[in-house]
């Protein structure tokens, strides 16, 4: 990876921690418990529960993905980043810029 490449990394990183981190705080605020209320009606009280719980669930995944970038972020300098951490071979930058906290290629994340 070529410092150019390097720089452009480092620029759609940040850019997306900013965008990741805004969904982590929507979400968080759709995730909040639900409080019985009678206005809404069981059918109504219902939907809002199955949409809590599709609301944890992208929550979860999005705090893992903040989490994969912040560590993409602070290994960007290590020798071995843009290697697959399973099979070693170099990742096509194509790839890491789609998806800089996935730290494996294309074979290895298939299995």
């Amino acid at each position: 990876m070529n410092s150019q490449e390097k720089s452009n990394l480092l620029i759609e990183i940040n850019k997306r921690l900013n965008i990741v981190k805004e969904q982590i705080i929507e979400l968080k605020e759709l995730c909040k418990p639900i409080e019985p209320d009678c206005a809404i009606g069981r059918v109504s009280r219902m939907d809002a529960i199955n949409n809590k719980s599709i609301n944890d669930i992208a929550l979860k995944k999005k705090l893992i993905q903040y989490e994969g970038l912040k560590a993409a972020l602070d290994n960007i300098n290590n020798k071995n980043f843009g290697k697959c951490m399973v099979c070693g071979t170099e990742i096509p930058m194509g790839r890491i810029l789609i998806m800089p906290e996935n730290r494996k290629c294309i074979s290895c994340s298939n299995r």
